[in-house]
C-alpha cells in the first residue's frame, strides 16, 4: 500500500529517470530505487540507449544486499533481451531475490505488456503496480505514443506577441519574449530527436536549429526541413554545423541539379511524394518513425504549423506569450493557413496549464484528437 514513505521512492525513481530526458530515445526513461529495511540501498537509471537497464545499475551497486529487497520503478521491467548488453531485468531481479517489486505503470510495448510483471508473479516476487502511474505516463509520453504506433510524438512550439503575432509587418522577429522563455525554447530542443521547420523559415531567420543558452549536457537534435522545390540556400547555416544532421524532405518536382548540391553538403535527402505542392504530413511521420525519430518539435511559421495541425499530426502544443502588442493586419500569426469557417471546428486542448518564465508566459496544452 502507498504511503507517505513508499511515494518518496517512486519520486525518486521518477527523477532519477527524468534525469536522462532526451538521452535513451527511442528507449524509455527509466529510474530504480532498491529499498531494505527503511533505507536506499542503491539507485539507477537508464542513462543511453546502450547503457545498462535502471534496475540492473542499481542490483549491481546493492550486490548481494539487495536479496530481500524491494525495487521501486517507474516502468514495469523487461521481460526480453533488448541487446546482448542488456539482458532481461525480469531474471536479472529474480536471481538477485528482489522480495517485492513497485512499479508505476505497466510497459506498453508489446514485447512486454505485462509480461514482465506476470514472469516475476511466476517467480515469487510480489508485485504492485499504479502508484504515480499518472506521472509516469506524462514523463514517457513519447515512448507511449513512439512504442504503440510507430510514429513520433509531435510538440508544436511557437513563441507570439499577447495579440497573437509572431513577427511584425516588417519581419522583424528577434526577439519577442525573453532569456528565459529562449532557454526553456533550448531545453525542448535538448530533449527531442528532431527539430522540424519549412523552408520559409530557413531563408527568412537562417536558424542554426541547435541547443544553445542552457548549462548541462547537450545534443543537438536532427534538423528536419520541408523544402519541396530544393530552395535550401546552400550558405545557410543547417548546411554549415553539422550538415550531416540535417535531412532535407523535397518532392518530386524538386530539381535534380539542386539535390546533387544539397547532398554535396553533407545533408541527408528525403524525397517525398507531394500534393498542390505540399507534403502529406501523416506519411511523412510515419517515414521519420521508420527512422527511429520518436520525438519532433516543430518551430516553424504560420503555414507549417497550420499544415502541422490541420493533418491531426500534432500531440501537444507550447505557446510562449509575450506582454507585448504588435499589431497590424498584415504581421503574421502562429497559425496561418486556411482558417475554420465555424467555432465548432476549432481545435480544442485538455489538460492546459500556464506557467510564468521570466517576463514571459508559457501555456501548454494537449490536442484533443
Amino acid at each position: 500500500m502507498a504511503n507517505e514513505e513508499t511515494v518518496k521512492y517512486m519520486r525518486e525513481a521518477l527523477r532519477l529517470a527524468r534525469s536522462a530526458e532526451g538521452r535513451t530515445s527511442p528507449d524509455p526513461l527509466v529510474g530504480a530505487v532498491l529499498v531494505k529495511d527503511g533505507k536506499i540501498l542503491a539507485a539507477g537509471y537508464h542513462a543511453e540507449v546502450t547503457t545498462p537497464h535502471a534496475e540492473a545499475w542499481a542490483i549491481e551497486k546493492a550486490g548481494g544486499a539487495a536479496r530481500g529487497a524491494t525495487l521501486f520503478v517507474n516502468l514495469e521491467p523487461c521481460c526480453y533481451f533488448e541487446t546482448k548488453n542488456n539482458p532481461p531485468c525480469t531474471q536479472t531481479i529474480i536471481k538477485a531475490g528482489i522480495k517485492k517489486v513497485v512499479a508505476a505503470m505497466e510497459d506498453p510495448n508489446p514485447s512486454v505488456a505485462g509480461r514482465g510483471f506476470a514472469e516475476l508473479r511466476e517467480a515469487g516476487v510480489e508485485v504492485e503496480v499504479g502508484m504515480l502511474e499518472e506521472e509516469a505516463r506524462k514523463l514517457n509520453e513519447i515512448f507511449i505514443k513512439y512504442i504503440t504506433t510507430g510514429r513520433p510524438f509531435v510538440i508544436l512550439k511557437t513563441a507570439m506577441s499577447l495579440d497573437g503575432k509572431i513577427a511584425t509587418s516588417s519581419g522583424e522577429s528577434f526577439w519577442i519574449t525573453g532569456i528565459e522563455a529562449r532557454q526553456q525554447g533550448h531545453h525542448l530542443r535538448n530533449t527531442v530527436d528532431a527539430v522540424l521547420v519549412g523552408i520559409n523559415t530557413i531563408i527568412m531567420d537562417n536558424p542554426e536549429l541547435t541547443v544553445r543558452e542552457i548549462e548541462g549536457r547537450v545534443k543537438n537534435p536532427k534538423k528536419i526541413i520541408l523544402d519541396p522545390q530544393a530552395r535550401l540556400p546552400l550558405g545557410s547555416k543547417v548546411l554549415k554545423i553539422e550538415p550531416q544532421n540535417t535531412l532535407v524532405v523535397v518532392s518530386e518536382k524538386a530539381p535534380k541539379s539542386r539535390l546533387e548540391k544539397i547532398k554535396a553538403k553533407k545533408a541527408q535527402v528525403l524525397g517525398l511524394k507531394s500534393k498542390n505542392g505540399t507534403f502529406p504530413m501523416d506519411k511523412l511521420m510515419k517515414e521519420l518513425g521508420r527512422q527511429k525519430i520518436a520525438s519532433i518539435l516543430i518551430e516553424g511559421g504560420g503555414t507549417t504549423n497550420a499544415r502541422a495541425l490541420s493533418s491531426g499530426i500534432v500531440d501537444k502544443v507550447n505557446f510562449f506569450v509575450s506582454p507585448k502588442i504588435i499589431g497590424g493586419a498584415d504581421s503574421p500569426t502562429p497559425v496561418e493557413g486556411e482558417g475554420i469557417d465555424s467555432l465548432a471546428k476549432a481545435i480544442k486542448l485538455k489538460d492546459v496549464s500556464a506557467v510564468k518564465i521570466g517576463e514571459d508566459f508559457l501555456l501548454e496544452g494537449y490536442i484533443i484528437h
